[in-house]
């Protein structure tokens, strides 16, 4: 008899956003017409019928509508096989899993949102999030980092921070191109070059470990403590309830103790 944690929940997809060149995002709804009741930075599983699962972070929650969005980067064969799916097409779900980012936490500070390609996925709920809740945060920037102009992801998003005030939105590629007049460098680069005040600010790290890693090193260099920075290693987990053992890091798992990490709560090879 299949453990019941296990079995996914059908779920038809109700839209779907080409977002960049190789990211679609796919607005869910479970069947059951249950509201997805997630918090920031947790993650689901997602599974089409004859295929596998992977975890995805949950990178819109809708308050009005029962649905969600997961971002997909199409790099695998069930990414791949997601990106030929149609609207109204049926999808599996678990979730949601893992803990979230403390927003309440947070309350009263500055928030430095760093995001690098399909790294921003989990990082766009805690900016929607700021900006509900306006009164309750200090400061709100954003570097967001992409390969190419492409490959940015949320291009609608983008467009309105770029027009609120109350954002400080700097976004950069990796190498010259055609018609950018951006930044052009890496996002640690970046993140040297503005040097954030670090004082009553929390920083958000998210892409790839690469970056991530890179990133830390150079807030650390700045002056900022371990204790300040989050990033989510979702992409570690496995199963999302603790049974496969493929997400230990030492003594801790991500699905159980995590995704959301305080990089003081994990050795620097996790990352």
């Amino acid at each position: 008899m299949p453990d019941i944690e296990l079995v996914p929940e059908e779920a038809t997809i109700k839209r779907i956003i080409q977002d960049s060149e190789e990211v679609k995002t796919f607005v869910l709804e479970k069947d059951s017409k249950e509201k997805m009741e997630a918090e920031l930075g947790q993650i689901v599983e997602i599974s089409l019928q004859g295929y596998d699962e992977a975890p995805f972070a949950i990178s819109r929650l809708f308050e009005d509508e029962k649905g969600f969005a997961v971002s997909v980067k199409r790099m695998g064969h069930l990414t791949k096989m997601l990106h030929r799916c149609s609207e109204g097409d049926k999808v599996g779900v678990r979730g949601p899993y893992g803990n979230s980012f403390p927003l309440n936490e947070w309350e009263g500070k500055d928030i430095y949102v760093m995001g690098g390609g399909i790294g921003m996925a989990p990082l766009r709920p805690i900016i929607d999030y700021v900006l509900e809740n306006r009164d309750q945060y200090g400061s709100l920037k954003i570097i967001f980092g992409a390969r190419s102009p492409g490959l940015f992801l949320y291009k609608e998003d983008i467009e309105e921070w770029k027009k609120d005030e109350e954002i400080e939105l700097h976004m950069t590629i990796d190498q010259p191109a055609d018609g950018w007049d951006g930044n052009v460098g890496f996002v640690p680069d970046l993140v040297d070059e503005l040097k954030i005040e670090r004082e009553n600010t929390i920083g958000v790290i998210c892409g790839p470990p690469v970056m991530i890693n890179l990133t830390t090193q150079t807030l650390e260099e700045l002056g900022w403590k371990e204790s300040d920075i989050y990033t989510t290693l979702e992409r570690k987990m496995q199963c999302g309830i603790g049974k496969c053992g493929r997400c230990n890091i030492k003594e801790k798992m991500v699905c159980k103790d995590g995704p959301v990490f305080r990089i003081d709560q994990i050795p620097e090879t996790a990352l």
